[in-house]
């Protein structure tokens, strides 16, 4: 598993936490320091089942500055808005866990987190 990590978020912090208790290995990924590229948020999202608003951290500050907050949410807008996360990721909702099953989820409740370690777990690789 991977995570894109933020090592000043608490919800990242408890995503560790969670995942280490429960022994579940994973990669950490710096995405703020490592950029995902368009196509990586892209296959990201489709992990996700996700549209990029849906994963867009709108009340920050850089999203305010874009106007995020008035773009259109529509499949012409896709690449708009994927496009302004790759060039600030800190729009990039956190932690995003990247499962060795091809899934992904927003690790943000311990729900996500239990279907992450429950997926972990079951997945024989």
């Amino acid at each position: 598993m991977e995570i894109w990590n933020n090592p000043a978020c608490s919800k990242c912090a408890t995503a560790r936490a969670t995942l280490d208790e429960a022994r579940v290995p994973y990669r950490l990924r710096a995405y703020l320091e490592e950029p995902p590229t368009a196509a990586e948020l892209t296959e990201v999202l489709r992990r996700l089942d996700a549209r990029p608003w849906d994963v867009c951290r709108t009340r920050e500050p850089a999203a305010q500055e874009l106007g995020l907050a008035d773009w259109p949410r529509d499949a012409a807008s896709e690449s708009r808005w994927i496009a302004a996360m790759v060039a600030h990721p800190e729009l990039i909702q956190r932690p995003i866990l990247l499962l060795d099953d091809g899934g992904a989820v927003v690790g943000r409740s311990a729900e996500a987190l239990r279907t992450a370690i429950d997926r972990s777990v079951d997945d024989p690789g």
